[in-house]
């Protein structure tokens, strides 16, 4: 998916936060500073206010909805506002659905958060809505979830898009096989790491041998689409 246009940091809540937010957060290209309270929030809020907030609830409900509330009755309210909870937390909703503009449960899968920011700041209007992912002649339409590679149109099942859709915004990153499972087949998946070999050989034949390239094994470690990564010392890192 493509990278955020945003400029100013998303508000995080706790700090620190979980290590599965921050690195969602990370990988998906949002910048965000992590907050204990509202007034630190406010110490810390730039000029041009923040882009946003992430506030996980599970683990300190109170401080959680008590810095909600306060970024609610600020003059300039702060919007999107995702809230994170726990399942036994979604009764409580109801009554505080002032509070926040969307929530997601936790433990989340990082592909469901991703979305559910995009589609909250595109409402806000912070960003425009992604559509077309590209990377060379690759072209990946995100509403119809249709794949071409140039004007070639590629018959591509339903994990086979997910996973090439993967690759193509996270590219020049090196991902293990279970890393790829977790992201793409998502953590209740329990097939094991033979499933991405099989998924990314069907992708190389689909792409065609010209094209089958973006697809880099590295060796003793897992996959690689497109160019890699610059390393100091002018290494690449990784074998095909």
């Amino acid at each position: 998916m493509p990278m955020p246009t945003l400029t100013e940091p998303l508000l995080v809540f706790p700090d620190p936060p979980p290590a599965l937010l921050a690195q969602t957060l990370d990988l998906a290209g949002y910048p965000w500073k992590a907050v204990a309270n509202a007034s630190v929030a406010a110490q810390h809020e730039s000029p041009d206010g923040w882009s946003g907030a992430v506030i996980c609830a599970d683990d300190d409900p109170e401080g959680a909805f008590g810095i909600c509330r306060a970024l609610r009755k600020r003059d300039a309210v702060l919007e999107p506002l995702l809230l994170l909870v726990s399942g036994a937390q979604l009764g409580e909703l109801g009554e505080r659905e002032d509070l926040f503009d969307d929530f997601c449960l936790n433990p989340f899968h990082p592909r469901e958060l991703e979305e559910r920011l995009r589609h909250l700041h595109w409402r806000t209007g912070r960003s425009s809505r992604p559509e077309i992912v590209e990377y060379g002649e690759l072209v990946l339409n995100l509403e119809t979830y249709q794949a071409a590679m140039g004007s070639r149109p590629l018959d591509l099942t339903y994990m086979e898009y997910e996973l090439l859709r993967f690759f193509a915004t996270h590219s020049g990153k090196v991902f293990t096989r279970e890393q790829l499972l977790s992201r793409v087949w998502g953590y209740e998946y329990y097939g094991g790491a033979r499933t991405v070999d099989v998924h990314v050989r069907r992708l190389r034949a689909k792409l065609g041998e010209e094209h089958a390239g973006l697809i880099q094994t590295v060796r003793s470690v897992g996959y690689r689409f497109g160019q890699p990564r610059w390393l100091p010392g002018g290494g690449a890192g990784g074998e095909q």
